[in-house]
């Protein structure tokens, strides 16, 4: 498994969908994923802060810890069919699996760490000098990052979104 940051929240140009793009925390290599569109408004929501409406990713964690249980990160596991498959990763070596957009947004949300399995980012991993090759800055801040998206998503209506 590799570590992985949150690189970039974007929308992809022809179908309108959000993307995030995580980045190898040591590396060049970043990979997009899809999001579902609920997921987006949670990622773009930020991680949690203590005066924040609560959410209903946010009810995990604590629900966990109530459980005397840890959720120490998430994974993405596999690539069937061109389909991210990902896991909650608990203590114990506990997996659950996960829809990745579900498992994305309550990593950001908990800050919880994010590693994607060495052969997805052999197989679909690209550069992020070919992904972005207007430039980025690498370690700008993901809260920045997801203040922009999260710009984006104040200015959007669903019909934005609907197949031209």
């Amino acid at each position: 498994m590799r570590p992985m940051k949150v690189f970039k929240v974007i929308v992809h140009a022809r179908t309108r969908e959000p993307v995030l793009v995580l980045a190898e925390e040591d590396g060049d290599r970043c990979l997009p994923v899809f999001l579902r569109q609920p997921q987006a408004d949670v990622i773009a929501t930020g991680p949690r802060a203590d005066d924040d409406q609560v959410l209903t990713q946010d009810l995990i964690v604590p629900t966990v810890q109530a459980l005397g249980r840890r959720l120490e990160g998430i994974e993405i596991t596999a690539l069937e069919d061109g389909v991210f498959k990902a896991a909650l990763v608990f203590d114990q070596d506990t997996r659950l699996a996960a829809r990745p957009s579900d498992a994305l947004a309550i990593a950001v949300r908990d800050g919880l760490p994010i590693a994607v399995a060495d052969e997805i980012l052999d197989e679909v991993g690209q550069r992020v000098s070919e992904m972005f090759p207007n430039g980025v800055d690498i370690h700008e801040p993901a809260d920045r990052q997801v203040a922009a998206f999260r710009e984006f998503i104040e200015d959007v209506s669903p019909d934005d979104f609907r197949s031209p």
